[in-house]
């Protein structure tokens, strides 16, 4: 026996068959198809139904007036015909008639055959339905294929006469303004489906702008931006969308800044009894000699994690301050090349080359000294800490774009841990072993943050020279210096 077909069983059936369509195109896409589609098939069907009622229309035009033609013929040959005792009379007669110039006329009369152009418009052309139909007295019509030209053919018996008369009208410029009228409905039908296309394109960018504005909002959150909202009051339906998005960003906002509150509270709470431990691990350096061998071991133990939740502190501290928007920068026009200079030499890194053009040397940044200090700082103690230090500072230009580069010769950062080794608390594979690690995690997620606060970009790659290393990449926008008419103005 055999399953019936459920609706549900149908529902799967068509989502099976929907589903690769979905994958392919987008909805903005299927959008603009489904009204070029909507176009074209409106236009084909009215475009059909306007040329089927238009041919038939003039084929009855035609039809009525070759009929009315025919009959009045036959009445002026009933006249006439009574007169003509001659074949020759009876041509003349035929000739005499009104009909187009390219219509044939014939006459069947007393068992002979008679016809303006006797080579074009034999008997024989005519079908025998239609002999048939006029020897019995009945006038009738039909259309039919002489000499390979489409005819309609007319006859009409010839009242008080045994005579029948017969008219062939050719319907070739009936067939020529038809075909003229198939192709400008054609035409017309697809430049109805372009514009309904277009039409579609229109109204989907109408349509999903709003949901490209939530895209970008969304962006704009991800991105650090928590004080973005979308417009509401525009439109009633897009309300629906806009007031529900506003209340889930203001809520994560609301908890982002109550969790930067609380690490920013709990950072300030420890910092006075961790300065309180300082203190009293550097009065016991003081007697380190005094003590025993245990306790110094201890003791460097001690101030070792000692300095590494201070700088934990500093680092929650300075993370907060961000996740708030706390966070204001004194920006200035420097040179690029003399502060990657200073910013190295500051460290106590003279043993690391800074690397640079000449054509670099005057290429002016807008930053936050301190703040790029310190994303400085924090890629070469990076380097320090799990490479053995930084090889080289390189600084170069790509287009309009200044790239600062730090090098080193340790293993290298694995490309799956590319993306997550400037999150926070992230040390990828070479942290967390207590014997070489005594970093927290968040030296480079603050220069991520501090990069992203000016509008730049970091990243970490493979060494370009094909050694083993990783390279840190900082990109900043460059200032157009001014230019030498300006600069002599300012100088006066």
């Amino acid at each position: 026996m055999t399953k019936p077909i459920t609706t549900r069983t149908r529902r799967r059936r068509r989502a099976r068959i929907i589903a690769p369509v979905r994958r392919r195109f987008g909805l903005r896409t299927r959008l603009t198809l489904t009204f070029a589609l909507g176009a074209a098939v409106l236009s084909a069907v009215l475009a059909f139904i306007t040329f089927g009622l238009t041919r038939q229309n003039l084929i009855d035009q035609r039809q009525s007036s070759s009929v009315a033609r025919a009959f009045a013929n036959a009445d002026r040959l009933s006249v006439e015909l009574p007169y003509a005792s001659t074949p020759i009379m009876v041509n003349r007669d035929l000739n005499s008639l009104s009909h187009p110039n390219d219509a044939n006329a014939a006459l069947a009369n007393a068992g002979r055959w008679y016809a303006t152009d006797p080579a074009a418009f034999t008997q024989n052309e005519i079908p025998v339905s239609l002999l048939d139909m006029v020897s019995g007295g009945q006038a009738a019509t039909m259309r039919t294929d002489v000499k390979g030209s489409t005819q309609l053919i007319v006859g009409v018996p010839v009242p008080n006469l045994d005579a029948h008369y017969y008219e062939s009208v050719p319907l070739a410029d009936l067939q020529r303004t038809l075909d003229g009228l198939a192709w400008t409905l054609l035409i017309s039908s697809a430049l109805t489906t372009v514009a309904g296309a277009l039409i579609g394109y229109w109204a989907s960018r109408r349509v999903f702008a709003p949901l490209l504005d939530v895209g970008t909002a969304a962006g704009a959150i991800a991105g650090g931006r928590l004080d973005t909202r979308l417009p509401e009051g525009v439109d009633a339906d897009l309300d629906l969308i806009s007031k529900p998005f506003n209340e889930m960003a203001q809520a994560l906002e609301d908890r982002i800044e109550r969790d930067a509150r609380f690490a920013s509270e709990v950072s300030h709470e420890l910092r006075s009894p961790l300065m309180t431990l300082a203190a009293s691990i550097e009065v016991l350096e003081n007697t380190r000699d005094d003590l025993p061998e245990r306790a110094r071991t201890a003791l460097v133990l001690l101030s070792a994690d000692i300095d590494r939740l201070q700088q934990l502190v500093e680092d929650l501290l300075e993370i907060s301050r961000f996740d708030v928007g706390a966070i204001t920068l004194h920006l200035e026009e420097v040179l690029v090349v003399e502060l990657v200079y200073q910013s190295v030499s500051i460290l106590g890194g003279g043993g690391v080359p800074v690397i640079h053009d000449i054509d670099t040397d005057e290429l002016v940044v807008r930053v936050d000294k301190r703040r790029f200090g310190r994303v400085i700082a924090n890629l070469l103690d990076n380097a320090d800490r799990y490479a053995g230090g930084a090889t080289s500072v390189t600084v170069e230009r790509v287009e309009d774009m200044i790239q600062i580069s730090v090098e080193d010769n340790g293993n290298g950062v694995p490309e799956d841990e590319r993306d997550i080794v400037f999150d926070r608390f992230s040390r990828g594979s070479e942290g967390g072993n207590r014997s070489n690690d005594t970093g927290v995690g968040l030296g480079l997620a603050l220069v991520d943050e501090h990069i992203r606060l000016h509008g730049g970009r970091v990243w970490v790659e493979d060494r370009r020279d094909g050694d083993h290393g990783a390279r840190f990449v900082v990109e900043l926008s460059l200032v157009d210096p001014p230019a030498p008419d300006e600069a002599e103005e300012e100088v006066l």
